[in-house]
């Protein structure tokens, strides 16, 4: 899959930032956008090590930066006091579901949320520039290791 807006858009950022524009920042950009779901700068590293990149660990945490605040990546906490990014590429806005015991992570887009965003930050004379909503709780996986039916 190619990223050609994406890229033009980061160049175009690093550029007004005064930021180096390098080969390396891009691979970065396009291994971050072609990972699945949500993910972590080491996870991030680790796949593009294992692809025999020659990107630095700090590289990688620098450029993972950058991509969100130029808003291509969501930077996202789960409660697990660990930093994991995802694309905003192309994608809608959701919402997340995190089991408290395995970790499982569930998206999902509700439009009452969606509005309830905007009904309250014009009420208080708010511009919202986006929002997370993430809902802690136990999920209903066999596997997970709160339920007791698991092997």
């Amino acid at each position: 899959m190619t990223h050609e807006a994406a890229i033009e858009e980061f160049r175009q950022y690093l550029k007004k930032e005064k930021h180096r524009i390098t080969p390396e920042r891009f691979e970065v950009l396009d291994y971050a956008l072609d990972y699945e779901g949500h993910f972590g700068a080491d996870e991030l590293y680790v796949r593009m090590k294992s692809n025999s990149s020659n990107v630095s660990r700090a590289t990688v945490y620098n450029t993972l930066e950058l991509l969100a605040s130029c808003e291509l990546l969501s930077k996202r906490n789960f409660g697990e006091n660990k930093t994991r990014y995802e694309s905003n590429y192309d994608r809608n806005s959701h919402d997340h579901l995190i089991c408290i015991n395995c970790g499982a992570i569930k998206e999902f887009s509700e439009p009452e949320i969606e509005k309830m965003v905007k009904e309250v930050a014009e009420k208080l004379g708010f511009e919202p520039t986006g929002h997370s909503f993430n809902i802690f709780g136990k999920c209903s996986n066999i596997n997970c290791k709160h339920n007791k039916n698991a092997k």
